[in-house]
């Protein structure tokens, strides 16, 4: 059994459905177990303050209130840096390179590619206490303030587009193409994504890989193998593209990085 551990309401990657939990980081951690002939065991849990607190309640030592560790943890942060302070684990594989970009509703009123500040006004839509709610509602003076409303998930922002109770949203890459995906598959309202990056937005992108315990290394190297095969392979790109996104490498596997 290999016990993976994935966050909960985190659409596209990792999400629970009918009973079922769904997601592209719950079809890499199944096609993992296939490779190594064993069953999946799937553990949803919520995030905690830091990623940091994540990697202790889910990989090293467990929750507080009873949840029992994984084997290993999806959608980690890939950063040498990050990764020199967090001791107890190894963070490797890295599979996705992810970064922040908006989508707006399709009419003749919101220019999508215009600077942030010709938004105002407009109904505006993020996860509530993300990167996107704070750069929405700090940046620029503080202009837009007014105008943000919150979502439980970056997908849920986007997808209200799609339902008319949003004008633009900033969410993840991944989140804004799931989300455009499954609005069309729904026959809800034309979204269009932003084409240019995002003036002020702090954060350039960043890497995406997994983590296990300190002493189970022997395990990460065979994880990282199979993920790194897959998409040699092509499968990666098939897994994200059922969710209706672009698999784009990790930058730290690209050329000359």
């Amino acid at each position: 059994m290999l016990r993976v551990g994935l966050y909960q309401k985190n659409r596209p990657w990792s999400w629970e459905e009918d009973g079922q939990v769904m997601g592209i980081d719950a079809d890499i951690a199944r096609a993992c177990a296939d490779a190594l002939g064993v069953k999946t065991d799937l553990a949803l849990f919520p995030a905690d303050e830091e990623v940091s607190d994540d990697l202790r309640n889910v990989v090293w030592r467990g929750g507080l209130l009873g949840f029992r560790r994984c084997d290993v943890m999806m959608h980690v942060p890939f950063d040498r840096q990050f990764a020199a302070q967090e001791t107890e684990v190894v963070i490797l594989a890295p599979y996705y390179r992810e970064s922040f970009t908006a989508a707006c509703a399709n009419d003749a009123a919101t220019d999508c590619e215009g600077v942030p500040t010709q938004f105002r006004g407009k109904r505006l839509a993020a996860e509530i206490d993300s990167i996107p709610d704070f750069y929405l509602v700090g940046s620029f003076g503080g202009i837009l303030r007014p105008d943000v409303g919150h979502y439980t998930t970056g997908y849920e922002a986007v997808s209200a587009l799609g339902e008319g109770k949003a004008d633009i949203a900033v969410a993840t890459r991944a989140q804004v193409e799931s989300a455009m995906a499954g609005n069309k598959a729904n026959g809800g309202a034309d979204i269009v994504p932003r084409q240019g990056p995002l003036p002020a937005m702090l954060s350039p992108g960043w890497d995406i890989g997994i983590a296990v315990r300190e002493d189970s290394r022997s395990l990460g190297f065979r994880l990282e193998d199979l993920i790194h095969g897959m998409a040699e392979s092509g499968q990666l790109k098939d897994i994200f593209a059922r969710h209706g996104v672009e698999w784009r490498n990790a930058l730290a596997l690209q050329p000359n990085t």
